[in-house]
């Protein structure tokens, strides 16, 4: 796309249209006239801004090298909020008689930072938490200031986990049990009886309802959780003849994460409240319908139905399912439940973003045009024909032009091995070939139709940017399932992009690179950036806070990254609210099981054998030793 624009003037709202800003941003990023990424922490309610290449001249100020993994906690606020009034506004206009109550999966992110400022933010909403393991629900319930709030509990549950959540209940919490497996209630029961709480009990039902994406496996019959409805009637019955139907009060469901169709949504809305109305009608004292997650965010910014975006607002979401269970449940005169939905990637996506800078590049600049005029008839036939295939190129054989560089560059390949071509004579081969693709990739865009073949020419001459990042520690979605996020430079974008790029990290992995971008059409397979003038060069990945620090690893001991917190006031100052220092060599040694102390003992050991062997002296000894304890504090990443 950029370089449709080279005849004109590049102007930042040229990059912002490139990179699609305005339609993935969600009010909360732009690009300044000065032609930085700018973010609106309110956002664009509100006129206030501040310039990321400015918080990162903070960072730096404050001994904080990239990568970083910034976090905006006006976003994290805004998300939440925005949640709620627009549940609050449809719940008012339709005149539904329930309220809303949000829950974050823990799971999204289970970082403590982010967990203490829902629950400390989201109390006046009575925002709650779900978790799916003892470890999640500990933290849960130390993070939680709002007894209104609820905690879900999904997940296989053993003694000591229903214990946890029982002593929650007897502290006056809202701690909910889901039954995941039907084998559970006997459980819960029992440790109800032995301390003298009465459980609050809800079930997972397994609707027919299904949705499209990543995560469709999440719900239908087949799913892997949640309890058919004759389970259900089975745990009604029962619960009934242990005088405990009071206890039953929630229903719930999971359609899948990062649902991009409202049709599917709707649909589920419509069964699940069929079977909650039903349970209702059975005795159950239910109270609480929770619609699970499915929220999804558009991170392509196309507002379709394609599985990295969505074909709906969050307002449309809020109203359908108003609506849905209303009618529903006035139609069979049932009282209006408060609605819990699991939104976890919707509330925290846009909250993070991954910053990093370029280390190097390369690229097929590796081959230079400098070709003579001619070629000397003594220089092999196969060669001078790629010559003639280059000299002949024009609009109309572009594609004849392009067969014949593969068949020759092949020819000349098995001449090589052949011993037919000399190691000069196949270099001179490999610059026209790339010359000749250069000149294709510049005349296939002046096609009405580009062949598909062509229209891969850009990744295959594509320049690669080395970025100072690990792919499986920071973004391990894009290469897992190949998640596409919104990445761009966050600076110089009043010059023009002249380079199509992909991505490298710095793990020396075939898979540890990007080569999936959004774009208006779809998906590109390359993204425009600035060459390399000396200066750092930063690029940002954004709506990254949802999984990717709890599913990153340990690729190449490449840790996890610094992490910054911002909060934004109202008169512009950021200030720099907490700062997380990235995993040091000794960290991540120690988490593969190597004791540091020990493997500088090894170290000492090692090189006074050295001083003894004569080969270094005991003050160089020294020397090295320090150099070794000093990468061991170091940062994982690559330090300037």
């Amino acid at each position: 796309m950029a370089r449709k624009h080279t005849l004109q003037r590049w102007s930042a709202e040229d990059s912002a249209e490139l990179y699609g800003i305005r339609n993935w941003g969600a009010g909360y990023f732009d690009v300044s006239s000065d032609g930085d990424v700018v973010v609106y922490p309110f956002g664009r309610s509100h006129n206030l801004n501040v310039s990321v290449p400015d918080i990162i001249r903070g960072m730096k100020e404050r001994g904080l090298d990239m990568p970083v993994l910034l976090r905006i906690e006006n976003i994290l606020e805004s998300r939440i909020s925005l949640l709620h009034k627009s549940f609050r506004n449809a719940i008012e206009s339709l005149g539904y008689k329930g309220e809303y109550r949000g829950v974050f999966p823990i799971k999204v992110n289970q970082q403590q930072q982010v967990i203490e400022k829902i629950a400390t933010y989201g109390s006046m909403y009575h925002h709650g938490l779900e978790v799916g393991s003892k470890a999640e629900l500990i933290a849960a319930i130390s993070q939680a200031q709002d007894k209104e709030a609820c905690i879900v509990c999904n997940g296989y549950k053993d003694e000591e986990f229903i214990d946890l959540g029982l002593n929650a209940v007897r502290m006056g919490f809202k701690c909910f049990f889901v039954l995941e497996m039907p084998r559970e209630l006997d459980l819960i029961l029992q440790r109800s009886n032995v301390m003298g709480v009465r459980p609050l009990i809800g079930t997972r039902v397994k609707l027919a309802s299904k949705a499209g994406g990543h995560w469709s496996d999440s719900g239908g019959e087949l799913s892997t959780f949640g309890l058919t409805t004759a389970q259900i009637m089975n745990v009604l019955d029962r619960l009934k003849s242990e005088d405990m139907l009071d206890c039953f009060q929630l229903l719930h469901y999971h359609l899948g994460s990062q649902v991009p169709n409202i049709r599917d949504i709707r649909s589920a809305v419509v069964e699940a409240t069929r079977v909650y109305a039903g349970l209702v009608s059975e005795g159950a004292a239910m109270g609480y319908l929770d619609l699970g997650g499915g929220l999804a965010v558009d991170y392509d910014g196309s507002h379709t139905n394609f599985v990295s975006s969505r074909n709906y607002t969050q307002d449309e979401y809020c109203t359908d399912i108003v609506e849905a269970v209303m009618s529903i449940l006035d139609e069979t005169g049932v009282p209006h439940p408060h609605i819990v939905t699991e939104s976890g990637r919707a509330t925290v996506a846009y909250y993070s973003m991954l910053l990093f800078n370029i280390l190097d590049v390369s690229g097929a600049e590796a081959f230079p045009d400098g070709l003579p005029e001619s070629l000397d008839e003594s220089e092999p036939e196969m060669i001078r024909n790629l010559f003639e295939a280059f000299k002949g190129l024009n609009l109309r054989n572009l594609q004849e032009a392009y067969n014949d560089a593969l068949f020759y560059r092949d020819e000349i390949r098995r001449g090589f091995l052949d011993g037919r071509i000399s190691l000069r004579q196949r270099t001179l081969g490999e610059r026209i070939f790339w010359a000749l693709m250069r000149r294709v990739a510049e005349q296939k865009d002046k096609l009405r139709h580009v062949p598909k073949e062509l229209a891969e020419i850009d990744r295959v001459l594509a320049d690669v940017y080395y970025g100072n990042f690990s792919v499986f520690q920071s973004l391990p979605d894009s290469w897992a399932i190949e998640q596409l996020f919104p990445i761009m430079p966050v600076h110089r974008l009043k010059e023009f992009p002249d380079r199509p790029a992909i991505l490298s990290d710095i793990t020396c992995d075939s898979d540890g690179r990007i080569d999936r971008f959004i774009d208006p059409q779809g998906v590109r397979n390359t993204i425009d950036l600035h060459p390399l003038n000396g200066e750092e060069y930063y690029l940002g990945a954004f709506l990254v806070g949802a999984y990717q620090e709890t599913l990153g690893d340990l690729h190449n001991l490449l840790g996890d990254t610094n992490v910054v917190s911002i909060r934004v006031e109202e008169d512009g100052n950021i200030e720099y609210r907490r700062e997380l220092l990235g995993d040091s060599v000794a960290d991540v040694l120690s988490n593969v099981e190597y004791d540091p102390r020990r493997i500088m003992e090894q170290l000492r050991d090692t090189a006074e054998q050295a001083v003894r062997e004569g080969r270094i002296t005991p003050s160089e000894r020294y020397s090295i030793l320090q150099a070794y304890e000093n990468g061991l504090r170091g940062y994982t990443y690559f330090e300037r």
